[in-house]
């Protein structure tokens, strides 16, 4: 009982000091975070940091994303619930889940069969059913089931490929941060006709490289 009451006081402070003074303020946002609990999605060890403005390691040199950057992405993201979405890094799959209860479908891709062989069970346990789980490389994107209506990239790129944009949907809108460290970018891009897109300068942050980007960054060198 004492510690789902630390939890909850967490959880009311993250909302309030972290994620509300982002400029997250979408009432949707806010209650998709306090409904799903983030310390049943990241590693054990790390539970009690769950609610903490920080990255969380994961395995294979992955990390979480900070909890005002999930929100914030959320927001400007603006899913509706007969969206198709893409996420590309299912990482701990506490952001699949907030995705799953946003919109209508999503297709969830990792690089590592262990993220999305535990995310199976994470998601089953919460009862979120309306998502299919791939294992590849979608350092192109994932053409299979494209187009989108939003698609997620969990982790950065050192340069934007315009083959994410392409897949999606008009209307359909693009997170992605971009750049190096220590200054990325985080974008917005928008479909707005054949062949034409907008693009949006959210904030700055800082995370590691998308897997596969990683893997061909090294490989140049």
């Amino acid at each position: 009982m004492n510690t789902q009451m630390n939890f909850e006081q967490a959880r009311f402070n993250m909302v309030e000091q972290q994620i509300r003074t982002w400029e997250v303020l979408d009432q949707h946002v806010l209650d998709l975070i306090s409904e799903i609990h983030r310390e049943d999605f990241v590693p054990v060890e790390y539970r009690q940091l769950a609610l903490a403005d920080v990255q969380l390691p994961l395995a294979h040199q992955q990390v979480t994303m900070m909890p005002k950057v999930e929100a914030r992405l959320l927001q400007a993201l603006d899913i509706k619930k007969t969206d198709k979405i893409l996420e590309i890094g299912t990482g701990c799959a506490y952001l699949t889940a907030l995705l799953a209860r946003s919109g209508q479908h999503i297709i969830s891709v990792d690089f590592f069969p262990e993220f999305t062989g535990e995310a199976k069970t994470k998601l089953t346990r919460h009862g979120i059913n309306n998502v299919t789980l791939e294992t590849g490389d979608a350092i192109k994107g994932w053409a299979q089931h494209a187009p989108y209506d939003v698609i997620v990239v969990t982790g950065s790129l050192p340069v934007l490929d315009p083959c994410f944009q392409k897949q999606l949907d008009i209307g359909g809108r693009l997170f992605v941060i971009v750049g190096t460290s220590p200054v990325m970018e985080a974008l917005l891009i928008t479909c707005i006709g054949e062949n034409e897109w907008s693009t949006e300068s959210l904030f700055e942050t800082d995370i590691p490289a998308l897997a596969g980007a990683q893997i061909s960054t090294e490989f140049k060198l």
